[in-house]
């Protein structure tokens, strides 16, 4: 069974949908690890409560960015992980790091990649005026958000809509992507080849793969 390491800060609510679908045989894999800088972050309450170890890392303890990705690094391979997914992890990583994981990293972002990359995604687009809004899953590359995308999710912005109604529309849809896409690395049919995101020996496009 291949082996996922999930990287938090905050709530897990992607992380609780990766747990359940592992759960119920939607990702033919196993998370054997969630890692936070943030030992309030409640999603090691969710990992805890599924049976998977938790190890905490935060900032303040390391001298620098450098020292800090080193150390993650090094808890990380401990796991001997397939796959590293991103699941709300707040913290810009640094080049070294990512290029050791290059082609089995993952994030989930709030934007139509690439619309919006970085943060406050959602007041972005209200304050904008756009009529949708959306997410984004793609590799993890040196880019700040900006790693081939894989696939995406509309959702639409309705006139008067508050940022909470924009984000609880968006995650509904990255907690049923985020999974299917996890399924597809860990089936093999996924991977990252230059600089793109290729599904079934196919290049996808700039937007991701799209259903006919």
């Amino acid at each position: 069974m291949k082996k996922i390491v999930v990287l938090i800060s905050g709530q897990g609510s992607n992380l609780q949908a990766l747990i359940d679908a592992c759960q119920q045989g939607r990702i033919t894999a196993n998370i054997v690890a969630v890692i936070s800088n943030v030992p309030q972050a409640y999603g090691l309450q969710r990992a805890k409560e599924a049976g998977i170890a938790t190890d905490v890392l935060e900032a303040k303890n390391f001298v620098d960015r450098e020292a800090f990705d080193s150390a993650l690094q090094q808890t990380i391979d401990q796991y001997q992980p397939d796959l590293i997914v991103l699941a709300g992890y707040m913290r810009i990583l640094s080049n070294p790091l990512v290029q050791h994981y290059a082609g089995r990293m993952l994030n989930i972002h709030p934007s139509l990649l690439p619309k919006y990359p970085g943060l406050h995604t959602h007041r972005q687009a209200i304050d904008n005026g756009d009529s949708e809004h959306g997410t984004s899953v793609h590799f993890v590359t040196e880019q700040l958000d900006g790693g081939p995308v894989i696939l995406q999710a509309k959702v639409p912005i309705f006139p008067g809509d508050e940022e909470d109604e924009v984000i609880e529309r968006v995650q509904a849809q990255e907690h049923t992507l985020y999974p299917l896409v996890v399924n597809w690395f860990i089936e093999g049919r996924l991977e990252m080849r230059d600089n793109a995101a290729w599904l079934d020996g196919q290049r996808l496009s700039e937007q991701g793969y799209a259903a006919d």
